[in-house]
């Protein structure tokens, strides 16, 4: 009790200390509340300022809100790592996407249209292939490399070519209904994307399938492919 007392004392000072850095740096009272309400979300949500919460912090804006939003509670937090002095730990922003591109894009409508779909059919495995590529922004060949240990430590680290490490949080909602399923399929460990000869699905009959289920539920296919639910989740 006493630590977490210290801990907001801690973060309402420094947040005070925020808006006085703010005022010096004569910007606007809009931004300066807008600022002020992303750092106060962030300690509503995380007691500690380091780059796992911060980027927790990101994924979450990103299943919330519009791309807009998202860029401008990060503009709110890099401002704020300035001022105590940890600019390393700055977040990039998320790319606003063009209309023309989004053509090709599935539609939010049309994804809850296609999981509910599946969900209704009992169709659980591919329900979930659904649900992991939006709510994880994962791509095709990232998502056939997921387990069922990543689904119980909530993440799974990507390792790029140039030796750095990219994470994909699984949020909570998508990991309790995902444990529930290896409940029901009494599934503790291994590849979570099988096919019907349970082998590590691959990226073609991912692709494959899909199209599939888009002309079985009277979807367009050009819009019902794997990259298209990352370009989803990068909208939401």
């Amino acid at each position: 009790m006493i630590a977490n007392c210290l801990t907001n004392n801690v973060s309402n000072m420094n947040i005070e200390n925020f808006e006085t850095y703010l005022r010096q740096g004569n910007m606007a009272e809009n931004t300066i509340a807008a600022y002020l309400y992303a750092v106060k979300e962030y300690y509503s949500r995380h007691k500690e300022l380091n780059k796992r919460n911060l980027l927790v912090y990101k994924t979450y804006l990103i299943e919330k809100f519009k791309p807009k939003t998202v860029n401008l509670r990060i503009q709110a937090m890099n401002k704020y790592l300035d001022c105590m002095g940890k600019s390393r730990l700055r977040l990039k922003s998320v790319k606003v996407q063009q209309r023309s591109y989004l053509e090709n894009v599935i539609s939010n409508a049309d994804y809850v249209f296609l999981k509910n779909k599946l969900k209704k059919e009992e169709n659980q495995e591919w329900y979930f292939v659904v649900r992991f590529l939006a709510a994880t922004g994962a791509r095709v060949s990232e998502l056939i490399q997921l387990k069922v240990e990543h689904v119980q430590i909530g993440y799974f680290d990507i390792y790029t070519k140039g030796g750095k490490i990219r994470r994909i949080y699984i949020p909570k909602t998508l990991r309790k209904e995902a444990t529930e399923w290896f409940g029901k399929t009494k599934r503790t460990s291994g590849y979570l994307f099988l096919n019907r000869f349970g082998e590590r699905i691959t990226t073609r009959g991912i692709a494959q399938q899909l199209k599939n289920y888009a002309d079985k539920y009277g979807l367009d296919s050009k819009v019902i492919y794997p990259h298209s639910f990352r370009h989803l989740y990068a909208c939401l």
